[in-house]
């Protein structure tokens, strides 16, 4: 299997992925509608409904499954990159699905059913793990970053740019640093535990562009003025 990632980054689109499979080698697309041109047998592609147990959403789930020898090519809309991820079988990350955007054969996704608590936060009723040996897509907003989780020492991460986390990490939403700073920061979840965390930097960068060109004065000073303004005047 090869996939090579074409990213004319003085453009502005998208970037677009082209896979070429090889026989018996398969590739589960969860985005099918992004796949723009194909190469091969006619019954090489078949889609599916798919059924992810806790996973609502107003239209129904559909994956593409891809089966060798094909080439076919995918895009991807402006500001969205793919991150390719090799899993080993040792591999705990918990994914939000939004963030899928395929897997390989050998790869199996699960669900996994959040706590209360966290339910109420994310309004997430579950992740999805990955398990096996293979290779994973994801879809991010700018550069993925990874940071060590630590036992003690907790990890403060940007809430709306949390790509992956391990299963077995603390999850605490809350602010920090001083009451000015704590004011004006959305957000983070502040993470103990083990593993490596997944973010997203594209997230902030949107919002910088925001508050520097498309804000009214009017905007930008209330969301400086008005404590948590920058959580909830958006």
């Amino acid at each position: 299997m090869n996939i090579d990632v074409q990213d004319e980054s003085d453009s502005g689109s998208g970037q677009a992925v082209a896979f070429t499979l090889g026989e018996k080698e398969e590739v589960h697309v969860l985005h099918p509608q992004q796949i723009i041109a194909y190469q091969g047998p006619a019954t090489g592609r078949a889609d599916r409904f798919m059924d992810v147990k806790g996973i609502y959403r107003k239209r129904k789930l559909i994956r593409s499954d891809m089966s060798g020898p094909c080439h076919f090519v995918a895009a991807l809309p402006p500001g969205y990159r793919v991150k390719i991820l090799q899993l080993d079988g040792k591999s705990d990350l918990l994914y939000d699905f939004k963030h899928l955007f395929f897997y390989s054969k050998g790869v199996t996704m699960d669900t996994r059913v959040l706590s209360m608590k966290n339910v109420l936060v994310t309004r997430d009723i579950v992740k999805v793990k990955f398990t096996g040996n293979g290779i994973i897509g994801i879809l991010t907003e700018g550069t993925v970053c990874e940071a060590e989780l630590h036992p003690y020492n907790p990890l403060y991460v940007d809430a709306g740019s949390i790509i992956a986390y391990p299963e077995n990490a603390k999850l605490e939403l809350t602010v920090y640093g001083n009451h000015l700073a704590s004011q004006h920061m959305s957000y983070h979840w502040k993470m103990t535990g083990h593993g490596p965390v997944l973010f997203q930097a594209g997230r902030q960068n949107r919002r910088f562009e925001r508050d520097n060109n498309d804000d009214g004065i009017i905007k930008r000073f209330l969301r400086e003025a008005v404590p948590f303004g920058g959580v909830f005047i958006k």
